[in-house]
């Protein structure tokens, strides 16, 4: 089956490139950016300022290739890459959430973010702790890991 989806902004962020980027949105505290959402989809945005926090879907548009077994990030070990976050997918698309600070006409100004400069966003959705956050009973390999990212975590590169 075929799918196509159709961009419906794009995200403007400090980051030109991965080295050095937040490797999670928790590591990103400082970073700032903005969406330029495409004119005709204003409407759309419609009582948005009302929430803290958003949720973007996004095309990874320079990932060139895909890896179903992978090192992440915080590990040595391989990992298959849907036990993963790492960016080369099957089908390239990323998820973070962000901190909404203002809209102004078409732009979304954000922080909190860990997203390339120029990415295509595909959607936004509301963050709403309540229906996002679920207490879990395991967390696999990040167990041992998902402490050691903070505010300084940034890709290394390969």
């Amino acid at each position: 089956m075929t799918i196509t989806l159709e961009a419906i902004g794009t995200i403007y962020t400090p980051f030109t490139e991965a080295k050095g980027m937040p490797i999670q949105a928790v590591a990103a505290k400082e970073a700032e950016g903005y969406i330029e959402l495409n004119e005709e989809l204003v409407p759309g945005l419609k009582d948005i300022e009302e929430f803290s926090h958003l949720t973007l879907i996004y095309h990874l548009h320079l990932v060139t290739d895909i890896s179903l077994e992978v090192k992440p990030f915080l590990d040595n070990q391989s990992h298959g890459v849907f036990a993963t976050r790492y960016p080369r997918r099957p089908n390239k698309i990323g998820l973070s959430t962000v901190r909404l600070q203002r809209v102004e006409g078409n732009r979304l100004y954000i922080s909190e973010v860990d997203i390339l400069n120029e990415t295509p966003l595909l959607d936004i959705k509301p963050f709403v702790p309540q229906f996002d956050h679920r207490e879990t009973d395991r967390i696999g390999w990040f167990e041992e890991k998902v402490g050691k990212v903070d505010c300084t975590t940034a890709y290394e590169g390969e």
